[in-house]
This record gives structure tokens, C-alpha cells and sequence, in this order.
């Protein structure tokens, strides 16, 4: 229930439309929904601009079915993170309209159409490797109401392909770079433009990549102004960033 819903509520009320009753199990549920394992936060998108987003690593297909079952009950969009192809199987038994993206491990469902901004976040990955990072960024920016230029392979030890797709990471608004290895592209593309740059190290990398801390030290070291850096793999801090960059 967002603020404009509420206010309806209380219309209602006042003019005898609603009853006390009704209007009480309606924000019954105010400001979290308790369902033992799990507190749903109904007043995520009131407080920040988006509703909560669903870890699932570490719950149950159980957990997570029934923390959506709930959150079908609300106009949001739903996304979760992180999401097993078993986890998956039993969002879908409960809601056809869920999408499942493999590689970036993620479910969608749509609730709500949304405007896409005219502006666009670039999302550019050093190599193919690591693509399931780029693919969480890619449909977090999606359902938060992003349009989005995808880049794929243009790593360091080829700059040539980076400099062709230039004037298409250039337009846009945010710029967000994954990579793993030595984490470079993060600081070679931050002295090429003029727009915020979200770095993502990957774990992807031979032993002393230590299973993405060397991408992460590199990137937290660039000497490169404008970039930040957010955690190991978090395609979906990035975009959740960069959407709200986005949106300013």
C-alpha cells in the first residue's frame, strides 16, 4: 500500500465509503508483514522509491515462495536475487507470469507497467566470464524501470573493442563495468568519461584473483576519479545504484 492508497483509504473512511473494520484489515499489515521466518517491509518503496527486493540465497524454496505469495497480494513489481532453478520450479507453480533469467539467477514478475527512462545505464563486462554478474545487473536495472545498453567482451587486452562501442558508453547517464582478473576496466573506462562509473569485481579469475579480491583491491586503488566500487559479484548493488543516478 503506497502513501496514495492510504490517503484514498482514509477518504473512504471519512466519507462512510470504508468501514473502520475494513480500513483496519487493510493497514492490518502496516508497516511489515510478519510470516515467522520472514518480515516483509510494505513500506520500502514509501521510505526509499522501491519496493524489497528478495535475496534467496540461504532460504528455502518454501521461504521464498511464500514471501512472494504475500507479495503478490501488493501493485509492486517483484524481484528476486540469487535464485536457484528449484527455487524457480516453485515460484512458477504459484505465478505464471514469473520469468526466470538462468545466467544472471534472478525472477521477475511484473505487476505494474512503468515508464523507462529516456536516459540509459551502460553495462559493460570486461569478458564473458562474467556474464551472470552483468545479467542480475541487467534485469535489476530492467524492473526498476531502466532502459539499458548492454556491452559484452570488452576487455582490457583488447582496447580496440572497448574504443569502438565508445559514443554508446558515453551517452549514457550512469555507466556500470564488470570484471574480474585484475579489475582494470574499471579505471581505463573512468579516464574515458565524464559520467559516474559503478565498478563490479568479479570472482572470476585464476588462484591469486582470490576468488575476486585482487579485481576488488584494483578497482578500490584505480586512479581513475568518478568510480565507486560495490561488493564481489553485486550486479544488483550496481543497478540498484545506478538507477537511482538514473533517476535524479
Amino acid at each position: 500500500m503506497d502513501a496514495k492508497e492510504i490517503k484514498s483509504l482514509l477518504e473512504g473512511v471519512k466519507s462512510n465509503e470504508v468501514s473502520i473494520e475494513e480500513a483496519m484489515e487493510k493497514i492490518e499489515d502496516l508497516p511489515f508483514k510478519d510470516l515467522e521466518f520472514a518480515k516483509i517491509d510494505n513500506h520500502r518503496e514509501l521510505r526509499v522509491g522501491y519496493p524489497e527486493v528478495i535475496y534467496c540465497e540461504g532460504k528455502t524454496p518454501e521461504q521464498v515462495r511464500g514471501i512472494i505469495k504475500f507479495m503478490l497480494t501488493k501493485d509492486n513489481n517483484i524481484l528476486a536475487t540469487r535464485a536457484s532453478e528449484e527455487i524457480y520450479e516453485a515460484v512458477k507453480e504459484m505465478c505464471e507470469d514469473a520469468e526466470y533469467n538462468k545466467l544472471g539467477r534472478t525472477i521477475t514478475i511484473k505487476r505494474k507497467e512503468q515508464k523507462l527512462t529516456d536516459s540509459y545505464i551502460a553495462i559493460i563486462s570486461a569478458g564473458t566470464s562474467d556474464l551472470p554478474v552483468v545479467e542480475e545487473a541487467v534485469e535489476t536495472a530492467k524492473i526498476l524501470g531502466n532502459r539499458v545498453e548492454k556491452i559484452i567482451d570488452v576487455g582490457v587486452a583488447g582496447i580496440h573493442r572497448l574504443l569502438a562501442r565508445l559514443d554508446v558508453i558515453r551517452g549514457a547517464k550512469v555507466v556500470i563495468v564488470v570484471a574480474g582478473m585484475e579489475g582494470a576496466l574499471g579505471s581505463v573506462i573512468g579516464g574515458l568519461v565524464s559520467n559516474p562509473v559503478i565498478a563490479v569485481p568479479t570472482s572470476v579469475g585464476y588462484g591469486a584473483n582470490f576468488g575476486g579480491l585482487s579485481a576488488l583491491l584494483s578497482m578500490l586503488n584505480g586512479c581513475a576519479s568518478g568510480v565507486s566500487v560495490v561488493n564481489i559479484d553485486n550486479g544488483f548493488g550496481a543497478a540498484y545504484n545506478a538507477s537511482i543516478i538514473n533517476k535524479l
